[in-house]
């Protein structure tokens, strides 16, 4: 019974201690991260979008970006596609600073940049975790859930019914 209080002069210098205290163990449990990167200095990451699968690597270098063995502007030859793929960057403010390796199966073009995207935005955010903070509140670490219906017995489509007949 070593901590007992016997005036409020004791009290208020007890509150004030332990509210530093708490504070202080605040900031221990703000979570440090690690850079993750392997044995070449990259870093990996797997995107997801519609039914599309990137595996994306990032390493320092000129900007370059290799997808399926194609350079970007010849496997994602429209410009809006283009686009999706440099968001990222753009928003961490890396712009021309990472090469990008990339593998995507599965999906169309639109559901693959969007995979792609997604990955360089995990592959940065591993390599360097400063980033997190920018890609997460333009959310590009969220995997966009999204996929398509499935069809229902009875439909013509997921939803769309065949042509009524009155007669």
């Amino acid at each position: 019974m070593a901590d007992q209080v016997n005036s409020l002069e004791e009290l208020g210098a007890a509150v004030t201690e332990n509210v530093g205290g708490v504070q202080g163990a605040a900031e221990m449990t703000s979570i440090q991260r690690e850079p993750v990167k392997d044995a070449q200095g990259r870093s990996y990451a797997t995107g997801k979008r519609k039914d599309a699968v990137a595996r994306v690597w990032i390493k320092p270098g000129s900007g370059k970006v290799v997808i399926n063995g194609k350079d970007q502007d010849e496997y994602f030859a429209r410009p809006v596609l283009q686009m999706i793929l440099r968001q990222p960057f753009d928003v961490a403010g890396v712009s021309g600073q990472f090469d990008v390796m990339a593998t995507v199966k599965g999906g169309g073009l639109s559901g693959q940049a969007g995979a792609v995207k997604h990955g360089i935005s995990k592959a940065l955010q591993l390599f360097d975790p400063s980033l997190r903070s920018a890609l997460k509140a333009a959310g590009f670490l969220t995997r966009d859930s999204r996929v398509v219906e499935r069809k229902k017995y009875g439909k013509a489509k997921a939803r769309k019914s065949f042509q009524f007949s009155k007669r």
